[in-house]
């Protein structure tokens, strides 16, 4: 996103746009003609503290009507219940979970969609109401209490922590008059990852309960100014914009794997120059001294846990600024998650200095943390514990991709090559909404070019 920023326009709503819904009408900016957009990154107003909201969502009757208005099964009627729940907890795991994997198919298995992740940050103090997260999941079950579909939806009190920036929406919206927070928020906390974020079962019904799931999240929304559904797949992407939410796109970094039996297979694809840049930045690490290894599961141990979490801290203490995650939920998501967690250790003699956190799906491996030892710089280390390694991994593996996380144009010259990411935005205020629409056209005319200009300059032999 860093890439497309530099290309866009201002953004639209720094002009007039008509409101029924609030009393101000009139947003004027002196820098409308500027060619960046910089409202992006316009910092939040004060976090307010979340209203307490009744939420009822009520009984439907599934009919098994298709999509074209046909019947699909002639079985009778069945009874869902759609209910909001203030934890995850409250939510059985294998009802979650079944969810999530019918939801993505074995094949395309997401491990932060389930259970054992969400639960991890609601219990270990990351995702909750004190950190501006108050969980609002939705649980759709028929008559006899099935779980049918899940929806990880939380009530927010500020922007941070989604990666999808809208600081300079509420900036707009407060300027005329609006309350933009609390919002609702559905996605997975602080994790930029794609996949589904209404998580069905495969059943008949599938298409009616998303629909009606659609309905009551526009419910939820209507005495809050919008709900954000971020980092969906495409085709949830496709059909949120049918129920009248504004489309968006971004962009992310992710190597894809064209069948390479090991890593020398796959510098044979990169151009001359890049291929030698890729193996000078990795004899560094052999000349500092320094042992790669990836742990999984339980060859992870608390004293790895314990050095990460510090390496962590480092990272955002001197980058991000707010440390999302806690000490415990290292432990907790560890525990959970087992051999889905695959954590690279750098180690200078017996200690270990840096690590990179990441996660196995069904073809996929997700990376996500990374951290060093305060006290210490090694050159190249960052490019070798978060893409390379990750790439001799996901080949070990037999994975289709990596996805390394948000922004970063310097993963292009080490394979990771830009890719569409999707979000969807439902906004009450009508005239807002249309002036955000306008701006979003604009944003995503931009992101398709500059996607575009990276392939075409892209560090891979020409045909590849």
């Amino acid at each position: 996103m860093a890439v497309a920023v530099s290309y866009c326009t201002s953004s639209s709503f720094l002009g007039y746009f008509p409101s029924k819904k609030l009393k101000s009408r009139h947003l004027v900016s002196h820098s409308a003609q500027a060619t960046r957009i910089t409202g992006l990154f316009w910092g939040a107003k004060k976090s307010t503290v979340p209203k307490e909201f009744d939420y009822s969502l009520g009984d439907f009757t599934l009919t098994g009507t298709g999509p074209e208005g046909g019947s699909v099964s002639h079985s009778k009627p069945t009874k869902l219940s759609l209910s909001v729940v203030s934890s995850i907890s409250e939510v059985s795991a294998s009802g979650w979970d079944a969810c999530a994997l019918d939801s993505t198919g074995p094949e395309k298995y997401n491990p932060f969609l389930t259970h054992g992740f969400l639960s991890s940050l609601e219990e270990t103090g990351c995702a909750v109401k004190e950190t501006g997260w108050t969980p609002r999941h939705i649980v759709a079950k028929d008559e006899s209490e099935n779980i049918l579909c899940v929806v990880p939806l939380y009530l927010k009190s500020h922007s941070y922590g989604e990666f999808v920036f809208d600081h300079s929406w509420a900036d707009a919206y407060y300027s005329i008059g609006g309350r933009y927070y609390p919002k609702l928020q559905c996605c997975v906390p602080f994790t930029p990852v794609t996949g589904p974020r209404i998580l069905l079962r495969n059943t008949i019904f599938r298409d009616e309960i998303f629909d009606i799931i659609v309905s009551a999240l526009k419910d939820m929304t209507a005495k809050l100014s919008s709900l954000h559904i971020t980092f969906s797949s495409e085709n949830e992407w496709q059909k949120l914009s049918d129920g009248g939410f504004l489309q968006r796109i971004g962009m992310q970094y992710h190597w894809k794997n064209r069948n390479y039996k090991d890593f020398n297979e796959f510098l044979m694809d990169m151009k001359q120059s890049k291929r030698k840049n890729i193996r000078q930045e990795r004899k560094k690490i052999v000349a500092q001294n320094l042992t790669m290894k990836r742990l999984r599961g339980s060859e992870i141990k608390d004293k790895h846990w314990d050095s990460f979490y510090t390496f962590y801290r480092n990272t955002t203490d001197n980058k991000w600024g707010t440390p999302y995650l806690t000490r415990d939920f290292f432990y907790n998501m560890a525990s959970k998650m087992g051999d889905q967690v695959l954590l690279v250790t750098a180690e200078e003699g017996d200690e270990f200095v840096a690590g990179a956190l990441n996660l196995i799906g069904g073809d996929t491996l997700y990376g996500r943390l990374w951290g060093c030892h305060p006290r210490a710089y090694y050159p190249s280390l960052h490019f070798e514990a978060c893409y390379y390694q990750a790439i001799e991994a996901a080949i070990e593996l037999d994975l289709d991709t990596v996805e390394a996380g948000a922004q970063g144009e310097h993963k292009i010259q080490r394979g990771y090559m830009p890719v569409t990411t999707y979000s969807c935005h439902y906004l009450t205020d009508e005239g807002f909404g249309r002036a955000i629409d306008d701006f979003l056209m604009r944003e995503a005319n931009q992101v398709k070019a500059v996607i575009k200009l990276l392939h075409d300059s892209g560090p891979f032999k020409e045909g590849i």
